[in-house]
């Protein structure tokens, strides 16, 4: 006793409407997926701004105390006058000292 031609056309389409259903299912799980995966890369992206902007905000220590700077300097200049430092080895650690 076999499915008559009404019985046959509706279980093919149940067949079609789990088809359709299961393949939205998966698209929209790979949507969600993709989705979620490049949030995760944004969020990434600007931890990583935001810990390398506090690296470079951070000020470069400077001497606290008036003497010690000059000494320095003294320094500096004694070895710029003893031919260790080249002029521009001079001026850039001496900007360096200063902070400019």
């Amino acid at each position: 006793m076999g499915l008559r031609p009404r019985g046959r056309r509706l279980i093919r389409g149940v067949a079609r409407t789990a088809v359709v259903a299961g393949t939205a299912s998966v698209v929209s799980g790979r949507v969600h997926h993709h989705q979620h995966q490049k949030w995760e890369e944004e969020q990434y992206e600007q931890q990583m701004a935001a810990q390398q902007g506090y690296a470079q905000a951070a000020p470069s220590p400077q001497p606290t105390d008036g003497n010690d700077m000059i000494e320095k300097l003294k320094e500096l200049a004694s070895l710029h006058d003893a031919g260790v430092l080249t002029d521009n080895e001079f001026t850039a650690a001496k900007a360096e000292l200063l902070g400019s």
